[in-house]
């Protein structure tokens, strides 16, 4: 069974020569020339996205399919600057491809995107068949993330309930101050009670901080299992995403940053006075 994605891409020199590359690897495309279509969807298994599109911009594109669904997203586009790639992954987007780029690296970004997403919600997507380490033949090159296994559902102060029929966690009404509750299940947070609605990158990484509140994850590691082990783009964007959630949540406090290690989550008022560090050497904590 084959990968379905749906190609947002205007110009037909590009998207002709990519679909019919990334199908040698066992991907269908499903290929719209405006943003106003892709929007309609349906998404398919990624949605692999131009931000210069004749109608709308790219990045409203994303956060429109954003809103409405946690399909993995890829930005193609020949903005490839820092700032350029920063904006995009923090408006949604998992990945993020300059053009020029090989369809090896395409379909490989594909592939781990879709693992990623596995994981996180333990859902059966269709495998991609092995890349070839050399090639059976020239691989064109077009003009262009993995958070870990699901855990427990985690929570501070407020347990997350769920029926016998296995509906999403509705947390108390009377939750008391300071309160979160994150659920990887369903990929919902709570705060004080209230719904938090957070991106997929920005899920992922609570959800990673949450998994052992207090210790101190660095900064290589959150990129691995977050975003992909083979993840070399902007660091910056990793502190894009916890000034996201630090503003979201409300709180933020409880993500805290040990300068040149990394970031923690502290819900129990155990945090260092300056709330950068523990209150002795940074390192005794680091996973």
């Amino acid at each position: 069974m084959s990968v379905q994605v749906l190609l947002i891409e205007d110009d037909e020199t590009i998207a002709e020569p990519l679909a019919e590359g990334v199908g040698r690897f066992g991907v269908s495309v499903d290929w719209v020339a405006t943003g106003a279509d892709g929007l309609k969807g349906p998404y398919g298994d990624a949605v692999l996205l131009d931000l210069g599109l004749p109608d709308m911009d790219g990045l409203d594109v994303c956060r429109g399919i954003r809103r409405v669904s946690d399909v993995p997203i890829i930005i193609l586009s020949a903005r490839g600057e820092e700032t350029d790639r920063i904006l995009g992954l923090d408006v949604g987007a998992d990945d993020y491809l300059a053009k020029p780029f090989s369809v090896r690296e395409l379909v490989a970004r594909i592939r781990a995107v879709s693992r990623r997403l596995q994981r996180v919600q333990n859902a059966d997507l269709p495998a991609l068949p092995a890349l070839p380490a050399g090639g059976d033949g020239p691989v064109p090159t077009v003009g262009f993330g993995g958070f870990g296994a699901p855990a427990q559902v985690f929570s501070f102060a407020v347990r997350a309930k769920h029926d016998d029929a296995g509906a999403a966690p509705v947390p108390s009404g009377d939750a008391p101050p300071g309160s979160l509750v994150v659920d990887p299940r369903t990929r919902q947070v709570w705060v004080d009670g209230n719904a938090v609605a957070l991106t997929p990158k920005e899920f992922d990484l609570l959800a990673l901080l949450h998994e052992d509140p207090g210790a101190v994850y660095a900064r290589r590691e959150i990129l691995d299992r977050v975003w992909d082990a083979h993840y070399r783009g902007p660091t910056k964007t990793l502190d894009a995403h916890v000034a996201a959630l630090r503003r979201k949540l409300g709180h933020p406090e409880w993500i805290q940053t040990l300068r040149g290690v990394g970031f923690r989550l502290a819900l129990d008022g155990t945090a260092g006075e300056s709330g950068t560090g523990r209150g002795d050497t940074a390192e005794d904590g680091v996973r």
